[in-house]
């Protein structure tokens, strides 16, 4: 359990901190690569890590071992995965098809089973099979959060706050409700984590998950259970202290 303060980095706005994020999760993925030989990165979905994206696949293109890659998903819309809201065709369209990932080292979470807790099952398996036995933990985690503090497709009262499975399929109080996310255990886990929050509607559900007002978010339990580096903007952290960029 984390007992020291939150790793809060503060910039002016959503572009501003969006370079040096990049930055620090292209510096990750090469680390895990020179440690392990391969690194596993979990993406977000949502529209905030947009220009992260974009800057991986542009500036650190040629700084990242890409071939050595492996990608996952923290959560996903139970919608196919050429649809709109899915989060597997934004990261594929402003990420993956622009840097030389093998395609059999992309798992997009599965969305074309009858019933979502089959393709919930299918997809610890895959994971599983990824880490061949030994526990599932990732080298990189991207996280967006939302304004009533939930991260990955983890809500406030879900089971997968607390589930000792891999995946949980959930409803989510949401459009589209029908989601799969990753269990904040396994996200917890991870080796390094990354959360993004940019926008004035984050700021109250971000500073009560980061100040003890609000023990049971998924945010605030996130944040005593590992240690993230949280990339704010000054519109979700207006008063809070961090490091100001």
């Amino acid at each position: 359990m984390s007992t020291v303060p939150p790793d809060v980095r503060v910039f002016a706005d959503l572009q501003a901190l969006s370079e040096p994020a990049a930055a620090w999760v292209a510096g990750e993925l090469v680390d895990s690569v020179r440690t392990g030989g391969r690194a596993s990165f979990v993406l977000s979905g949502g529209s905030t890590p947009g220009p992260l994206y974009a800057l991986l696949a542009q500036r650190f293109a040629d700084r990242v071992p890409w071939p050595r890659v492996h990608v996952f998903w923290s959560d996903e819309r139970y919608v196919p995965h050429d649809h709109l809201l899915s989060n597997y065709r934004m990261a594929k369209n402003a990420l993956i098809e622009h840097v030389g990932i093998p395609a059999d080292q992309v798992y997009p979470m599965p969305t074309h089973f009858p019933e979502p807790q089959a393709a919930a099952r299918d997809y610890e398996t895959t994971i599983a099979s990824y880490f061949a036995g030994l526990p599932a933990v990732f080298d990189v985690v991207l996280l967006g959060v939302g304004a009533d503090g939930h991260v990955a497709s983890v809500f406030k009262g879900s089971p997968a706050i607390a589930s000792a499975r891999i995946v949980e399929p959930v409803t989510a109080p949401a459009e589209p409700p029908s989601r799969l996310t990753l269990t904040l255990p396994i996200i917890a886990a991870a080796q390094r984590i990354g959360v993004l929050a940019a926008g004035p509607s984050k700021a109250p559900a971000l500073a009560a998950a980061l100040g003890g007002g609000a023990p049971d978010l998924p945010a605030a339990v996130l944040a005593r259970t590992a240690t993230p580096v949280w990339w704010v903007d000054r519109g979700a952290w207006p008063g809070g202290h961090g490091a100001p960029r």
